[in-house]
């Protein structure tokens, strides 16, 4: 009874192949938050640059919400990695 009870607690371990493609995926969705990241502050580094150079508002509010939006594609790739 006892080893029926710790064969189910106990994790399922995975093969060479489907450990490889978890692995894989993890690493694809790190690498695609980290590109996200970068690209969120090259949108704010433009949108920073175009409010100093007296640009129109509505010009720097998109590169602000695309920046938004590369930073919220990055934390929701970063969880789903960790997730994996």
């Amino acid at each position: 009874m006892s080893t029926a009870a710790s064969a189910a607690a106990a994790p399922e371990q995975q093969g060479g192949f489907r450990r490889l493609w978890r692995v894989l995926r993890q690493l694809f969705h790190e690498a695609i938050g980290a590109v996200f990241a970068v690209l969120a502050l090259g949108w704010l580094n433009a949108a920073l640059r175009a409010w100093t150079r007296d640009v129109a508002r509505w010009l720097v509010g998109i590169a602000v919400a695309v920046a938004l939006l590369f930073l919220f594609f990055a934390v929701t790739s970063f969880r789903k990695a960790s997730k994996l």
